[in-house]
């Protein structure tokens, strides 16, 4: 079982980047699917989630800007980034929820820089 993140690079302030998670197997196995992220410096964070139901939440931080989706059919989740910041800056992580287990991606790294 794995998750591999993919649709990271360098983008100026207030331009838009989306990210794809690939889930191995049936996406509709993983309970919940999630993007965190982590700053230099910084603890992870947990940006936004969503459920096999299609309950959806997000960090206070990214309310309004940023998306999270996924396709069934493709066995992929998506986060959909708007007008992101410098502060937005970070490697971003897929995480599944699937059964008992939870699987991590290796990570793409977003730059929010002029």
């Amino acid at each position: 079982v794995q998750v591999v993140e993919s649709g990271g690079g360098l983008v100026q302030p207030g331009g838009s980047l989306r990210l794809s998670c690939s889930a191995s197997g049936n996406i509709f196995d993983y309970a919940a699917m999630a993007w965190y992220r982590q700053a230099p410096g910084k603890e992870r964070e947990m940006v936004a989630r969503i459920t096999n139901g299609g309950t959806t939440n997000y960090a206070d931080s990214v309310k309004g800007r940023f998306t999270i989706s996924r396709d069934d059919a493709a066995d992929t989740a998506y986060l959909q980034m708007n007008d992101l910041k410098p502060e937005d800056t970070a490697v971003y992580h897929c995480f599944g929820n699937r059964g008992s287990a939870g699987y991590w991606g290796q990570g793409t790294q977003v730059t929010v820089s002029s």
